[in-house]
Formats: C-alpha cells, structure tokens, sequence
C-alpha cells in the first residue's frame, strides 16, 4: 500500500512500535515465537496502532508510553486474528496461509492466548488503570461480539440491528479501545475523550461495513483473503440482509438458502442479487454516514496534522478496495 500522509507523520514512531513488538514476541518456546512472527510479520494496515499514535498526537501527547499502548493494541489484534481464522476455520489472510492452516488449530489458539496475556504485560508496565480499564472491557466485548456472530451463523431472520451489534462488538470495539485509550493516556479532557472514543466507534462501523461490501466486489488477490468467506460460512451480513429485505422473492429466497446451507456454489448468482437489490449502495452509502460522524467527532481536537491525517484516513477506511 502507498504510504499515505496519515502514516508518514508517524512513521518514526510506527518504526518504534515495530521494534516493541518484536521484543515483546520474545518466549522461551520457539513455536511460540516462530507464529508469533508468522502472523505479525504478515503486515496488514496496521490502522489500530495507527489511530494510537495519532490520536495521542493529536492531543499533544509523546513519550514510550504511546508507542507501548500502540504495540498493545496489535497484541490484543492479532490475538483475536488467530483466534478468529480458528473459529472461522480460515485458510487465507493478508494474501497468504493463516497460522492455523500452517501449524494447525491447536498451536494458533495457543499463541493466541500467549498474545492476550503478553498485552497485559504490557498494560501493567504501562501503569494507567483508565487505559487498563478501557482494554480490558474492550476484550470481553470483542469476545462477545464474536460469540453473538457465530450464534447467528446460518441464520436467515438476522436483522440489521443484531448485525450491528455484532459489528460493533467484533470490530469496531477495538478501534474504539485505540482512540480512547490513547485520549485517556494523553489526559485529555472529558469532552475530548468521549469525542475520540464515538470517533473510534463510528470509524471502526464504517471500516467494517466496506469489508463486507467487499466481500462482493472485490477479488482475493487485491483483498488476500477469499471472496466470498463470508456467504461461504453462513454469515448474514448487511448485503445479504438487505437483499432478503428489500429484494425481489426470487432474489431474498436465493439469498436465504445460501445462509442457511453455506458455501459459495451460487456466489456469481448471489453477487448479481445483491448488486441489483440496491444493497450494494445502501452498505456503501452507510459506510459513509458512518465515516462523515467520525470526521465530525474531530471537531473536539486542535488543527494538527495528526488531526487532518485522522480526517484522511476516516476517508480511506472508506475508499479503500482491499
């Protein structure tokens, strides 16, 4: 991916934060280490952390200690990845083999739960109870964002609310986490950390709702992953639902069947349904509405660069096409 302005104002601390996170990967088990590094040096866009720095930045806040609740962050992250690809019993993630399709299920969950306990490490050296206090809430809701989504697999009467509670549990729980915690580490004001923390909220939504969008529009080799996991696992998500809702019966029957059965045998039939029940534009227009709240929510901050570069990527999570 480019390097965009929103990275190069942070570059020497995302460099740091780098550094951090291959320190603390360190483990007297070599296999620990070994998928550890596997999973991490994968990459991806790193936008948790990202949004750590930044938003600390933003508010006048430097020092080790936000480059520590930044590698924390993608602790906590990458964990709830090995933990996901197990559950979701993946077999491809940033474009190659996850860990659990390399070393099997029982090793990533493992160190998975090596990566959870080593982030609590890291938040006790960070010595801030509110930050403690906000991540560690943010893990049971992930958690339980993750179990109501599996209750809901192969379910066809899942409405749009219990999707975005779901979404908001699993995915923009931890965007939330990051901008909050930041602005709790910085000590800004009361106002300022609700406006960051909805920020993280409305942002993290957003990001998400152009992910399952994706799953219809995009193709594996731009999003390395596999197109279509979702409907392959049974997952009801904001353009299956719609097109139930407001499609035609010929469209909301073909749609319901494939929740309820999975697998991808109907994909190119689905990707038609759901393109021409409008449900492509509505998930997109809501990704922007979701997007345009978390731009407002910046108005709490002082005009910055690290200010502008949150403006920037609220407006790529989305534009992006992978």
């Amino acid at each position: 991916m480019q390097p965009q302005a929103f990275y190069r104002v942070v570059a020497e601390d995302f460099t740091a934060v780098d550094e951090i996170i291959k320190q603390q990967l360190t483990s007297r088990v070599p296999l620990v280490s070994k998928i550890g590094d596997y999973i991490i040096s994968a990459g991806g866009k790193r936008l948790r952390p990202l949004l750590v720095l930044l938003t600390g930045k933003a508010l006048g806040h430097e020092g080790a200690d936000l480059r520590l609740l930044a590698a924390t962050i993608e602790f906590l992250h990458t964990a709830t990845l090995l933990h996901d690809d197990v559950v979701d019993m993946s077999g491809m993630r940033r474009g190659r083999s996850t860990a659990n399709a390399m070393w099997g299920n029982a090793p990533s969950v493992l160190v998975g739960d090596f990566l959870y306990s080593r982030s609590f490490e890291m938040m006790v050296q960070l010595g801030s109870m509110p930050v403690m206090g906000i991540l560690s809430q943010a893990t049971r809701v992930i958690a339980e964002g993750e179990v109501l989504q599996l209750s809901k697999v192969r379910d066809a009467s899942t409405s749009e609310e219990t999707y975005m509670e779901v979404i908001r549990g699993k995915t923009a729980m931890l965007f939330e986490a990051s901008t909050h915690s930041a602005a709790a580490l910085a000590t800004g004001s009361e106002a300022a950390r609700e406006a960051l923390r909805q920020f993280g909220d409305h942002l993290g939504v957003a990001f998400q709702l152009v992910d399952d969008l994706l799953d219809y529009k995009g193709d594996a080799d731009t999003l390395g992953k596999n197109v279509g996991d979702d409907l392959a696992e049974g997952k009801p998500t904001l353009p299956l639902i719609y097109t139930m809702r407001e499609g035609t019966a010929e469209q909301a029957a073909l749609v319901r069947q494939a929740i309820q059965k999975g697998g991808i045998e109907d994909l190119e039939r689905i990707r038609e349904a759901v393109e021409a029940s409008g449900a492509l534009a509505y998930t997109a227009q809501l990704a922007q509405t979701f997007a345009a709240r978390a731009v407002a929510c910046l108005d709490a901050l002082e005009p910055s660069e690290y200010r502008d570069a949150l403006v920037e990527l609220s407006e790529f999570a989305v534009a992006r096409t992978y």
